[in-house]
Formats: C-alpha cells, sequence, structure tokens
C-alpha cells in the first residue's frame, strides 16, 4: 500500500498582514509535509494584535455552504484543529464539523483563542467564553494558554499559581472533556526567569512540562505556530512530550531569530527564515515529568 499525506482541516482566520492563523499555520504544516485544507472563519485586514481600525468581515454565513461541499466529497482528515472563531454561534458550526468528518482516527485539536496578557482580544465579545467550554468537550487535546486556562476555568487570570495549583487547572480542564490539556505560558514556580508549557495526559494520569527561557519580546501568532508544529510532529509519530518540546524549541527559535530584526513586532516572528528548521533533525531532550 503507497503512503498517502496526512491532511489537516484547519478552522481558523485569515489576517490579510500579521504572521497569524492561516497565514502562519499553512506554512508550518506545510513544510512539515502536511496538506492544510483551511476553513476560514474571518477575513481580517490584520490580526488583532497591536493593530487598530482594522476590516472584519465575519465568514459564518458561509460555512454551511463550504462544508456541505466538502461532505459530499467524502472527505476524510487526520486532524481537525480549530482556533480563532468569528463570532459565538460558529462554536456549534465547528462542533458539527467535528461530529460530520471526525471519526475514531482523526484528532481533534482545539485552540481555544480568546485572548492572551491577562484580558480577551478586542475582537473576541465575553459571549465566547462559556461557548468555548462547550466546545472544547469535542476535543481529544485543547491548547489554551495562561489566560484562555483562566477564562475557561472562570478563575482570575492574575493570580499567581504554584505548581500544584496548575496541575489542578489541568485536570479541570480534561474534566470539560478533552483527553490531554496543555497550557502554554504558564509561570514557573521555582524559576521566575522561565515559562512553561505544561500539560495532562488524562488516560496515563501524567503531567509533562516543556520550560523554556523567558524571552521579553511578545509576538502575536506564535500559539499558533507552536499549535501548528505539535500536530505535525504528533502525525508524524512522535509522543505528545516530544512534540510539545519540538514546538517549543522551534518558537525559541523563532522568536530569537526575529529580535535581532527592526521592525515592528506586531508583524509577527520572522517565520519565512526559520521554517528550513522543520526540515532538519533535531534533538528531543528538553521534557520532564511535571
Amino acid at each position: 500500500m503507497k503512503p498517502t499525506m496526512k491532511r489537516v482541516a484547519a478552522i481558523h482566520d485569515l489576517s490579510g498582514f500579521g504572521r497569524a492563523s492561516l497565514c502562519s499555520i499553512i506554512p508550518t504544516l506545510s513544510s512539515m509535509g502536511i496538506q492544510v485544507c483551511p476553513v476560514p472563519t474571518a477575513i481580517l485586514s490584520t490580526h488583532s494584535g497591536g493593530f487598530r481600525e482594522y476590516t472584519f468581515e465575519d465568514l459564518t454565513d458561509t460555512i454551511p455552504a463550504y462544508m456541505a461541499h466538502w461532505k459530499k466529497l467524502n472527505l476524510h482528515f487526520d486532524c481537525i484543529y480549530s482556533g480563532f472563531l468569528g463570532s459565538p454561534v460558529q462554536t456549534q458550526m465547528v462542533a458539527d464539523i467535528f461530529d460530520d468528518f471526525a471519526d475514531e482516527n482523526t484528532l481533534v485539536v482545539v485552540d481555544p483563542v480568546m485572548g492572551d496578557n491577562g484580558g480577551l482580544y478586542s475582537s473576541i465579545p465575553e459571549s465566547m467564553v462559556p461557548q468555548m467550554r462547550r466546545l472544547v468537550n469535542k476535543a481529544d487535546i485543547i491548547v489554551p494558554n495562561y489566560t484562555e486556562a483562566a477564562l475557561l476555568l472562570d478563575e482570575d487570570v492574575k493570580g499567581y499559581r504554584g505548581n500544584e495549583e496548575l496541575k489542578e487547572w489541568l485536570r479541570r480542564l480534561s474534566d470539560l472533556g478533552p483527553d490531554t490539556v496543555l497550557i502554554t505560558s504558564a509561570p514557573d514556580e521555582e524559576r521566575p526567569e522561565m515559562m512553561n508549557v505544561i500539560a495532562y495526559e488524562k488516560e496515563s494520569d501524567t503531567y509533562w512540562k516543556v520550560a523554556s527561557r523567558l524571552l521579553h519580546d511578545y509576538y502575536p501568532g506564535t500559539g499558533d505556530i507552536f499549535a501548528s508544529v505539535m500536530i505535525g510532529s504528533l502525525l508524524k509519530g512522535e509522543s505528545l512530550p516530544g512534540a510539545i518540546d519540538w514546538a517549543a524549541q522551534f518558537v525559541s527559535q523563532c522568536i530569537k531569530v526575529s529580535s535581532g530584526y527592526d521592525y515592528e513586532r506586531r508583524d509577527g516572528v520572522q517565520l519565512e527564515r526559520v521554517l528550513p528548521l522543520l526540515h532538519q533533525d533535531h534533538l528531543i531532550n528538553g521534557y520532564e515529568r511535571f
């Protein structure tokens, strides 16, 4: 039997300027040898991270016919990966996509894109939060950042949490439905100069941590890149901690390379300069039990 290319349905927005969402997801997964089939949820002139007066076209009305055509084509996906949604009503549409296209062999990943740095994004209404709690019930893996984890759990975003409380957060997020939970940009109780990705696998009751040195340059879109590399690694047979490790390494390299250039950080990382790393062998040695 001839090998086939892995295929991912990516349910995200398309921002005309700024390396985020589909503009980062498509080249990242494609560089890993994976076909990306986009489902645009909204079209923006720029992403919302640092730009004002951007245009925003909600594509809610286009999704049903779009997906009906895919159903007629009997398309199959190895992974369905949702991120930024154009409106709260789209959460039910995404849930329907999971029901219609996912089988026991399909990896369902939800990045509950709602906010960062302690608050909601300017384009996200508060009504999105309870709808997102329902959507994550359908996922195998969820990838919230620290702010989004707090929003899903109705916790104070600004409060500091130690390791044991963060483990409790992971368990509570898993109780919402997903088998595997990641929290990115989690604080490190013992080493404040570090920032962690922490994870919990319900089936084995195992916690993982990948620590990275805190880099003080902030670039929008790094969460999309992280999740894409993780998904690509999992589809290529890597273990969960190994996939998280490589994704964290790659994002760190994106930030380090980008910090050497003089440009506005809201433009996103210099992804094009770093994509060749995805074709090279890499060491997986940074993860540990949490």
